[in-house]
C-alpha cells in the first residue's frame, strides 16, 4: 500500500474559522454505521432526473489517487460515469484524461468543455451537473474544497486526511452539521472501515473479545516514495505544488498523510481519540533540498483519556524493514488487527478472509453509492476529522519536542498555507522543524 499521489487543483483561502473548539465536541464513532446520518428520500440531493439514480462524478485533483478513485467508483456500481474533472497543471490533466479513457473507456471520458485546469478549475466542476464529487487534491486545501462542495449541495467522497493544521480541523468540524442538514453523503478514504476483515475483527473487539484495551501499537514503515526532479522552467511555487508530498502546508507530513490510516484503526478500536502525545522524529536519510522540509521518521506515544497508550511509528527510508500494521493488547487477549487474528479465550483467525474479501478501495464506493440511492447518506466527516487531528497532534509533538494535547490542535490558529498563491512567484522552503525551536 503506497502513498497517495494526489492531484494539485488548489484554492488558496486558508481554512480558519473563529471560536474555540474542545475535543468534547467530537462524537466518538466506532464504525461507519455508528456515524451514519439518516435522511428521508424526500429532497435527497443529486437532482435525479426523471427517477434516474445515475451517479455523475466530478473529479477535483486528477493525480494517481484521483484517477484511481474514479476507476474504483465506476467499477463499484452500475450507472456511474465521470462528467467533469479539474487539475491545476494542463500536462497532468492531459495525462489523467488519457489514463482514464485507456483504462475505463467512455464512462470516464470527458470532452474539452468538461476538463478544467488552473487555480479556479474546481469551481467549474462544482457548477456542473456532477452529483458525486471526488476530492483528491493535496490535503492542505481539502477543508476549503469540502466547504465549497457542501455549499454547492454535492455528495462527496474525500480522500484522507482532511486537513493539515488546526484551522483546517475547525473548518471540517463546522461542516458536519451543515452536511447533515443538507442530507449530503460525506464519505472518506479510510477504506479499512469498508474492509470485511477489519469490520469482522473490530466487531469482536467491541463485543469484548480481548477485554479492555490496555495498550496498542501502530506502524507504517516503508521505503522511499516518488520525487519529481525540478525543471528549470518551474518557479518555486510550481515545484512545491508538483512535489506536494514534501511540504507540510500541502501534505501534513507523512504521519498525517499516510500513517493516519493506522492511527484511525486504533481510534476505531478505542471508540475515542488520544488526548495528548509526546514524540520524536527527524531527517536521517532524506536530507537534501529535493525532499522539501518534512521528516523521514516519527515515533510518537499517544495517550487516551482512560490512560491507555498507543505507540506509533512511521518512516519512509529506503532499505528499511516494512510494516503496515495495528496491534491491540487487552485484559483478556490480544489482537493483530491487520491480520484479523485474536488470541485468548475468544480466539479468532480471520486470515482466510483476506483471500475472498472485496477490494476495499472499490467497496467503499459501493457502500457510498448504495447509501445515496437509498436516501440514507452516511457521514464519515466527524471521525476522519478526529483521526486527522490525532495525527497532527503527533506531528506537532515531534516537531516541537513538547507534550501536545488534542485541545492544542483544535484550538490552534496557526495556518500553514502561504497567505497567497502565485504559480510564477518565489516561495521559500520552510526550515526543517527543530525540537526545542519550532513553536507551531
Amino acid at each position: 500500500m503506497a502513498s497517495d499521489d494526489h492531484g494539485t487543483i488548489l484554492d488558496t483561502t486558508p481554512g480558519a474559522t473563529s471560536g474555540s473548539v474542545s475535543r468534547r465536541t467530537f462524537i466518538k464513532s466506532a464504525s461507519v454505521a455508528a456515524g451514519a446520518v439518516a435522511a428521508s428520500n424526500v429532497g435527497l440531493p443529486g437532482a435525479w432526473a426523471a427517477g434516474s439514480d445515475e451517479i455523475r462524478i466530478g473529479l477535483i485533483g486528477a493525480g494517481g489517487r484521483g484517477t484511481g478513485a474514479v476507476q474504483n467508483a465506476i467499477k463499484s456500481s452500475k450507472g456511474v460515469r465521470l462528467v467533469a474533472m479539474a487539475e491545476l497543471f494542463p500536462d497532468r490533466l492531459a495525462e489523467a484524461r488519457k489514463t482514464l479513457t485507456d483504462k475505463v473507456g467512455a464512462a470516464a471520458t470527458v470532452g474539452n468543455d468538461r476538463a478544467f485546469s488552473g487555480l479556479d478549475g474546481y469551481k467549474s466542476v462544482l457548477q456542473s451537473d456532477a452529483n458525486y464529487i471526488i476530492l483528491a487534491t493535496p490535503p492542505g486545501f481539502r477543508p476549503e474544497h469540502l466547504k465549497a462542495s457542501i455549499e454547492a449541495g454535492k455528495h462527496i467522497f474525500t480522500e484522507k486526511p482532511v486537513a493539515v493544521d488546526g484551522p483546517g480541523i475547525k473548518t471540517c468540524l463546522s461542516l458536519v452539521d451543515v452536511a447533515a442538514q443538507k442530507k449530503l453523503l460525506v464519505g472518506c478514504g479510510l477504506q479499512r472501515h469498508h474492509q470485511q476483515g477489519y469490520l469482522e475483527t473490530m466487531a469482536r473487539i467491541h463485543d469484548g473479545a480481548i477485554g479492555d484495551i490496555v495498550a496498542a501499537r501502530a506502524y507504517w514503515n516503508q521505503g522511499a516514495l516518488w520525487n519529481r526532479g525540478r525543471k528549470p522552467e518551474w518557479s518555486d511555487t510550481e515545484w512545491q505544488l508538483r512535489n506536494w508530498y514534501y511540504f507540510t502546508w500541502l501534505c501534513g507530513d507523512h504521519i498525517v498523510e499516510q500513517h493516519v490510516h493506522n492511527i484511525d484503526v486504533v481510534n476505531w478500536a478505542m471508540k475515542a481519540h488520544p488526548v495528548r502525545a509526546t514524540g520524536t522524529g527527524g531527517r536521517q536519510v532524506r536530507t537534501g533540498p529535493e525532499w522539501g522540509h518534512i521528516y523521514d521518521h516519527f515515533a510518537v506515544d499517544f495517550e487516551y483519556e482512560n490512560g491507555t497508550h498507543l505507540f506509533s511509528m512511521c518512516r519512509q527510508q529506503q532499505g528499511t524493514a516494512g510494516s503496515v500494521s495495528e496491534a491491540l493488547v487487552g485484559s483478556k487477549g490480544t489482537c493483530q488487527v491487520n491480520d484479523y487474528k485474536i488470541t485468548g479465550a475468544n480466539a479468532f483467525d480471520g486470515s482466510a478472509i483476506k483471500r475472498k474479501e472485496a477490494d476495499p478501495y472499490q467497496q467503499e464506493h459501493t457502500d457510498f453509492i448504495a447509501s445515496i440511492r437509498k436516501g440514507e447518506p452516511l457521514s464519515e466527516l466527524k471521525w476522519v476529522t478526529e483521526s486527522t487531528a490525532s495525527a497532527i497532534m503527533g506531528r506537532e509533538a515531534a516537531y516541537t519536542g513538547k507534550v501536545v494535547t488534542f485541545d492544542d490542535i483544535v484550538n490552534s490558529t496557526a495556518v500553514l498555507a502561504p497567505p497567497s498563491l502565485d504559480l510564477s512567484a518565489a516561495l521559500s522552503t520552510p526550515p526543517v522543524p527543530m525540537p526545542g525551536g519550532t513553536t507551531n
